[in-house]
């Protein structure tokens, strides 16, 4: 990682860059293949597989017989450990729910929400090099709990035709109804636009690669809606003398390991700490088995020393972080000045990995500096909110003279005129 001191915020947007693939290409390739499946359905689905993926698939669908092969490749303790989170995960997002509140806005005025799962949702799992069970449970519990009829899941298949035994096995835990060996621009195309083989959902989640990020935001110019732009994976750590520089280290490798494109950032306000923290890298990186992928991350990471942690947490605002721990002395008392970021971590002992896994907390999340105006995916994100009204002949006779003023200031006659029939007759007595 390069290291930077005191820069100036006229720097600030340059240090705040994350890799990025050039947009008109890659556009025109999620456009290209969107029409092709378009017209060609699974026929071309299959196509895009065995061309990314090296794998040609009679069927996209995982029958229940390779379901079951699956769950007895799944060791015992990982069973368990998959069950535990998947327990703190239902607990924090069961937390989420809702109970409709009656406002009475006005005497005999009555005002509330309901909440309405969204029919049929889409859910991506990135495999390649990580095949991301955990973020099966991130996004299938949520969707169960919130009563979505229809889970649709779609994961890239490895070189043999097969997804990994610990997605199917997340997958039957938390009540995903079909499962495709699917990945990549056309996992996303397939399932915005629906094929012979497998649906279209209302919404889409899910992170991914560049390409999948591409076309969760073409598929919602089609209509299709997606919960977040989620991108490559990436970590900002604020460090002041308090950190354990083992500790920070290690959270940043973490980050580092999910692929080339990630990104960590170390903000600290002592050249002392970066010291420390890249040696410590150094050591642990070297018994990595994915080093090389680390070694790629952190061509594109930097440490920053700035004069003071408050200043540290400025940028970090302005680069808004998917990840953001705050190994700083009394941290939790430095959470009110976080305005933008994804997931918060606080303190020494609160690792980023138990976000990622166990915590409860949901481990999508904007990144690319969208925590600005995105948050992460939780219960909300597979719901729809609908508004109710309801007004008694008392309501109508309180409220009517203020929407009958409005209306006929807009020039909007029937308005008024759907306000004033029912008074009328309220007032000849025609009704109670």
């Amino acid at each position: 990682m390069k290291t930077y001191l005191n820069p100036s915020q006229e720097q600030w947007p340059t240090l705040a860059q994350r890799q990025t693939v050039a947009s008109a290409d890659l556009n025109e390739t999620v456009k290209s293949i969107f029409s092709d499946i378009e017209k060609n359905g699974s026929k071309a689905v299959k196509k895009y597989t065995q061309y990314f993926d090296g794998v040609t698939l009679e069927n996209l669908k995982v029958t229940t017989a390779e379901i079951e092969k699956a769950l007895t490749k799944v060791p015992a303790d990982l069973k368990k450990a998959i069950q535990t989170a998947a327990g703190n995960i239902k607990r924090f997002h069961q937390s989420q729910q809702e109970i409709a509140k009656k406002i009475e806005t006005t005497s005999g005025v009555f005002c509330w929400r309901e909440s309405r799962a969204i029919n049929s949702v889409g859910i991506y799992i990135p495999g390649g090099t990580a095949p991301l069970f955990s973020t099966v449970l991130m996004l299938a519990i949520p969707a169960q709990i919130a009563g979505c009829k229809n889970i649709i899941l779609c994961s890239p298949p490895d070189k043999n035709g097969e997804l990994n035994p610990a997605i199917l096995y997340a997958a039957q835990l938390t009540g995903v109804t079909q499962i495709y060996k699917v990945g990549g621009i056309q996992a996303i195309a397939a399932m915005t636009l629906g094929t012979d083989e497998i649906p279209k959902a209302d919404k889409l989640f899910g992170p991914g690669n560049q390409f999948v990020t591409a076309a969760k935001q073409y598929a919602q110019q089609l209509g299709t809606a997606i919960d977040l732009p989620a991108g490559p994976s990436e970590l900002l750590v604020i460090a002041d003398d308090s950190c354990d520089p083992d500790f920070v280290a290690s959270d940043l490798l973490s980050q580092a390991e999910h692929g080339g494109d990630s990104q960590v950032i170390l903000v600290t306000n002592s050249e002392t700490i970066v010291a420390k923290v890249t040696s410590a890298i150094e050591q642990q990186k070297a018994v990595l088995p994915r080093q090389s992928v680390v070694e790629k991350a952190l061509e594109n990471s930097r440490a920053l020393v700035f004069e003071t942690i408050q200043k540290g947490i400025e940028f970090s605002n302005f680069y808004a972080p998917e990840h953001l721990i705050l190994a700083v002395e009394d941290a939790e008392n430095m959470l009110p000045f976080i305005e933008n970021a994804g997931s918060v971590f606080l303190g020494n002992y609160s690792c980023e990995s138990a976000g990622d896994y166990a915590s409860g907390t949901n481990h999508t999340l904007p990144t690319n500096g969208f925590a600005k105006n995105y948050s992460g995916v939780s219960l909300d994100s597979f719901v729809k909110k609908i508004t109710v009204q309801k007004l008694t002949s008392k309501g109508l006779q309180n409220l009517g003279p203020t929407i009958e003023i409005m209306a006929e200031a807009e020039q909007l006659t029937a308005h008024r005129n759907a306000v004033s029939v029912r008074l009328q007759k309220l007032q000849n007595g025609d009704y109670n």
